[in-house]
């Protein structure tokens, strides 16, 4: 079966390796934290000036002054640092950050992201993905395999503006891990009870399909 959001950020979890800094953007990414391993000691930065984010706090102890750069509460480490947006993106830029893990609307075979704007509608800005996908050397996508039409969101080619160019390492969806190679997908994982022939239907695409595909341990 298909994962859910959860299930995508538990999968991407695996891919934190001890002694990371990490960054969190909106959306699914920001469930990633929930799944961490607790032997291994990693620090979540947000662009709105924190390193050390924890988990989602519990229902009632919520601090509305504790907020990540999705205005979303969250929780602070013991040792968590606060500090103004030029020194975070000081932090971004200067390719501090080992892991970048982005939603995105679409995805391109060759590493290409769609993220910000989709044309017609309202936004409030770019906010830091445009920073994110320039100075990051890996980047990780947690996003759903199709739109809420069926249609591929992994693409020969994205219809939407771009965030990036042929940045994207990894990808991660409800349906399968990729790896983008060569200008091309090529699948690593599926989900559980998720066979290869729905990937491929799933996928616009080219998908490289080399061996047994394993399932995702998660």
């Amino acid at each position: 079966m298909a994962l859910d959001k959860n299930g995508i950020a538990q999968r991407i979890a695996k891919e934190v390796k001890d002694g990371y800094y990490v960054n969190l953007g909106i959306g699914i990414p920001t469930l990633v934290a929930n799944f961490v391993r607790d032997d291994i000691q990693v620090e979540f930065q947000s662009e709105n000036g924190i390193l050390g984010m924890g988990p989602f706090p519990f229902e009632g102890e919520e601090d509305a002054d504790l907020i990540n750069a999705g205005k979303q509460t969250i929780t602070a480490m013991k040792g968590a640092s606060f500090f103004d947006s030029a020194t975070s993106f000081g932090m971004i830029r200067g390719q501090h950050v080992d892991l970048t893990i982005l939603g995105a609307m679409e995805v391109a075979q060759n590493g290409d992201i769609a993220n910000w704007k989709i044309p017609g509608k309202m936004v409030k800005g770019m906010g830091g993905a445009m920073d994110l996908v320039a100075s990051a050397e890996n980047i990780i996508v947690a996003m759903m395999h199709t739109n809420k039409a069926g249609e591929s969101k992994l693409l020969k080619k994205c219809s939407l503006p771009l965030t990036g160019v042929a940045c994207v390492t990894k990808i991660v969806t409800n349906l399968a891990v990729l790896e983008v190679v060569d200008g091309k997908f090529k699948l690593l994982e599926r989900a559980p009870g998720v066979s290869v022939e729905e990937i491929q239907q799933a996928t616009e695409g080219e998908l490289i399909v080399e061996g047994d595909i394993p399932e995702m341990v998660l």
